[in-house]
Protein backbone atom coordinates (compact mmCIF):
# COMPACT_ATOMS: atom_id res chain seq x y z
CA UNK A 1 0.00 0.00 0.00
CA UNK A 2 1.24 3.41 -0.95
CA UNK A 3 0.24 6.71 1.16
CA UNK A 4 0.57 10.20 -0.81
CA UNK A 5 1.34 12.98 1.63
CA UNK A 6 0.68 16.53 1.15
CA UNK A 7 3.29 18.63 2.61
CA UNK A 8 1.53 22.38 3.76
CA UNK A 9 4.45 23.27 5.91
CA UNK A 10 8.43 23.33 6.54
CA UNK A 11 9.77 22.68 10.17
CA UNK A 12 12.10 25.37 11.29
CA UNK A 13 15.67 24.49 9.37
CA UNK A 14 17.17 24.21 13.05
CA UNK A 15 14.98 21.43 14.59
CA UNK A 16 14.80 19.05 11.56
CA UNK A 17 17.97 17.48 12.15
CA UNK A 18 16.53 16.12 15.27
CA UNK A 19 12.55 15.86 14.10
CA UNK A 20 12.92 15.71 10.33
CA UNK A 21 10.40 17.22 8.26
CA UNK A 22 6.62 16.81 8.61
CA UNK A 23 6.11 13.98 6.17
CA UNK A 24 9.33 11.92 7.74
CA UNK A 25 6.83 12.17 11.53
CA UNK A 26 3.74 10.66 9.52
CA UNK A 27 6.19 8.04 8.12
CA UNK A 28 7.91 7.03 11.29
CA UNK A 29 3.50 6.90 13.07
CA UNK A 30 2.54 4.80 9.80
CA UNK A 31 5.43 2.32 9.44
CA UNK A 32 4.44 1.48 13.61
CA UNK A 33 1.31 -0.15 12.16
CA UNK A 34 2.66 -1.50 9.03
CA UNK A 35 6.30 -1.46 8.12
CA UNK A 36 5.82 -2.29 4.39
CA UNK A 37 3.65 0.53 3.58
CA UNK A 38 5.47 2.99 0.96
CA UNK A 39 5.47 7.09 0.52
CA UNK A 40 5.40 10.02 -1.49
CA UNK A 41 5.55 13.52 -0.75
CA UNK A 42 4.37 16.61 -2.59
CA UNK A 43 5.11 19.82 -1.40
CA UNK A 44 2.07 21.46 -1.60
CA UNK A 45 2.75 24.90 -0.20
CA UNK A 46 5.92 25.14 -2.87
CA UNK A 47 3.44 24.55 -5.65
CA UNK A 48 3.94 20.63 -6.40
CA UNK A 49 0.52 18.45 -6.59
CA UNK A 50 0.12 14.83 -7.78
CA UNK A 51 -0.48 14.43 -11.45
CA UNK A 52 -0.20 10.39 -11.86
CA UNK A 53 -1.66 8.61 -8.50
CA UNK A 54 -2.64 5.17 -9.61
CA UNK A 55 -0.60 3.58 -6.92
CA UNK A 56 -2.06 6.28 -4.23
CA UNK A 57 -4.32 4.29 -2.31
CA UNK A 58 -4.70 7.53 -0.09
CA UNK A 59 -3.86 11.24 0.71
CA UNK A 60 -2.57 12.82 3.93
CA UNK A 61 -2.75 16.66 3.99
CA UNK A 62 -0.13 18.00 7.08
CA UNK A 63 -0.77 20.49 9.37
CA UNK A 64 0.79 24.40 8.73
CA UNK A 65 1.26 27.72 9.79
CA UNK A 66 -0.81 28.80 7.75
CA UNK A 67 -4.66 29.51 8.37
CA UNK A 68 -6.90 28.01 5.25
CA UNK A 69 -8.39 31.19 5.19
CA UNK A 70 -5.32 32.93 4.11
CA UNK A 71 -5.55 34.26 0.29
CA UNK A 72 -2.48 31.89 -1.21
CA UNK A 73 -2.84 30.04 -4.71
CA UNK A 74 -1.70 27.09 -3.35
CA UNK A 75 -4.40 26.63 -0.80
CA UNK A 76 -6.86 27.41 -3.35
CA UNK A 77 -5.32 25.02 -5.36
CA UNK A 78 -5.33 21.97 -2.43
CA UNK A 79 -8.79 23.12 -1.91
CA UNK A 80 -9.85 22.35 -5.29
CA UNK A 81 -7.84 19.16 -5.29
CA UNK A 82 -9.94 18.26 -2.12
CA UNK A 83 -13.14 18.60 -3.78
CA UNK A 84 -12.31 16.89 -6.78
CA UNK A 85 -10.76 13.74 -4.61
CA UNK A 86 -13.67 13.43 -2.64
CA UNK A 87 -16.14 13.35 -5.70
CA UNK A 88 -13.89 10.48 -6.95
CA UNK A 89 -14.20 8.81 -3.52
CA UNK A 90 -10.58 8.67 -2.99
CA UNK A 91 -9.74 8.14 0.54
CA UNK A 92 -8.20 11.41 2.82
CA UNK A 93 -7.08 12.28 5.74
CA UNK A 94 -6.91 15.75 7.45
CA UNK A 95 -4.21 16.84 9.90
CA UNK A 96 -4.87 19.68 11.83
CA UNK A 97 -4.57 22.33 9.09
CA UNK A 98 -5.60 19.32 6.48
CA UNK A 99 -8.83 18.79 9.34
CA UNK A 100 -9.56 22.92 8.27
CA UNK A 101 -8.86 22.79 5.03
CA UNK A 102 -10.62 19.62 3.86
CA UNK A 103 -13.75 21.25 6.13
CA UNK A 104 -13.89 24.30 4.06
CA UNK A 105 -13.27 22.72 0.79
CA UNK A 106 -16.37 21.19 1.38
CA UNK A 107 -18.39 23.77 2.80
CA UNK A 108 -17.86 24.30 6.36
CA UNK A 109 -16.31 27.16 8.18
CA UNK A 110 -12.81 28.14 9.96
CA UNK A 111 -11.48 30.97 11.96
CA UNK A 112 -9.65 32.16 14.64
CA UNK A 113 -10.94 30.83 18.03
CA UNK A 114 -12.01 33.10 20.66
CA UNK A 115 -10.90 30.30 22.72
CA UNK A 116 -7.33 31.57 22.17
CA UNK A 117 -4.73 28.66 21.74
CA UNK A 118 -4.76 24.98 21.85
CA UNK A 119 -1.53 23.92 22.99
CA UNK A 120 -0.25 20.37 24.94
CA UNK A 121 -2.11 17.10 25.15
CA UNK A 122 -5.98 17.46 25.13
CA UNK A 123 -8.32 14.71 25.41
CA UNK A 124 -11.59 14.42 22.79
CA UNK A 125 -14.83 12.52 23.25
CA UNK A 126 -14.36 10.00 20.93
CA UNK A 127 -18.08 9.44 19.74
CA UNK A 128 -17.65 7.16 15.93
CA UNK A 129 -17.37 3.84 18.27
CA UNK A 130 -15.49 2.32 15.22
CA UNK A 131 -12.46 4.39 15.50
CA UNK A 132 -12.25 3.42 19.34
CA UNK A 133 -9.74 0.61 19.70
CA UNK A 134 -12.00 -1.73 22.38
CA UNK A 135 -14.89 -0.38 20.00
CA UNK A 136 -17.03 1.34 22.92
CA UNK A 137 -16.06 4.51 22.12
CA UNK A 138 -14.45 6.41 25.05
CA UNK A 139 -11.61 8.83 24.54
CA UNK A 140 -8.52 9.60 22.20
CA UNK A 141 -5.59 11.80 23.05
CA UNK A 142 -3.86 13.53 20.86
CA UNK A 143 -1.45 16.51 20.90
CA UNK A 144 -2.49 20.22 19.98
CA UNK A 145 -0.96 23.20 18.60
CA UNK A 146 -3.93 25.06 16.76
CA UNK A 147 -5.20 28.66 16.72
CA UNK A 148 -8.15 28.08 14.27
CA UNK A 149 -11.14 25.85 14.73
CA UNK A 150 -13.55 24.42 12.26
CA UNK A 151 -16.66 26.22 13.73
CA UNK A 152 -18.94 24.75 11.30
CA UNK A 153 -18.70 20.80 9.82
CA UNK A 154 -19.98 20.58 5.91
CA UNK A 155 -23.12 19.84 6.04
CA UNK A 156 -22.45 15.98 4.98
CA UNK A 157 -19.93 15.85 8.19
CA UNK A 158 -20.51 13.40 11.45
CA UNK A 159 -18.60 15.03 13.76
CA UNK A 160 -16.77 12.10 15.57
CA UNK A 161 -14.68 14.30 18.34
CA UNK A 162 -14.23 17.04 20.29
CA UNK A 163 -13.92 18.85 23.56
CA UNK A 164 -14.92 21.97 25.67
CA UNK A 165 -11.84 23.92 23.95
CA UNK A 166 -12.81 22.80 20.12
CA UNK A 167 -16.32 21.40 19.08
CA UNK A 168 -15.38 19.73 16.03
CA UNK A 169 -11.98 18.10 16.69
CA UNK A 170 -12.59 15.67 14.24
CA UNK A 171 -14.93 14.22 11.00
CA UNK A 172 -15.81 11.70 8.95
CA UNK A 173 -17.58 12.16 5.81
CA UNK A 174 -18.57 9.58 3.66
CA UNK A 175 -16.51 6.19 3.57
CA UNK A 176 -13.54 8.08 2.07
CA UNK A 177 -12.89 11.13 4.73
CA UNK A 178 -11.29 11.02 8.14
CA UNK A 179 -10.16 14.44 9.73
CA UNK A 180 -8.39 15.10 13.17
CA UNK A 181 -7.54 18.61 14.90
CA UNK A 182 -4.63 17.53 17.09
CA UNK A 183 -1.36 15.68 16.02
CA UNK A 184 -1.11 12.00 16.14
CA UNK A 185 2.24 12.10 14.35
CA UNK A 186 3.76 15.10 16.68
CA UNK A 187 6.15 13.56 19.63
CA UNK A 188 5.86 15.71 22.96
CA UNK A 189 9.68 16.73 22.59
CA UNK A 190 8.50 18.64 19.26
CA UNK A 191 5.10 19.71 21.03
CA UNK A 192 7.28 20.95 23.69
CA UNK A 193 9.96 23.16 21.17
CA UNK A 194 7.04 24.60 19.22
CA UNK A 195 5.16 25.54 22.91
CA UNK A 196 8.16 27.40 23.71
CA UNK A 197 9.20 29.11 20.15
CA UNK A 198 5.70 30.52 20.49
CA UNK A 199 5.25 31.41 24.11
CA UNK A 200 5.40 34.94 23.91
Amino acid sequence: MKIGILKTDAVRPEWVPTYGEYPDMFVQLFKRVDPALTFETWDVEQGQLPTNIDDISGFVITGSKSSVYDDKPWIHRLEALVRQYHAENRKLVGICFGHQLIAQALGGVVDKSPKGWGVGVHSYDLTDTTLAADGKGGAVHLIASHQDQVMRAPAEANVIASNNHCDIAGMRIGNNVLTFQGHPEFIPDYSRAIMHFRRP
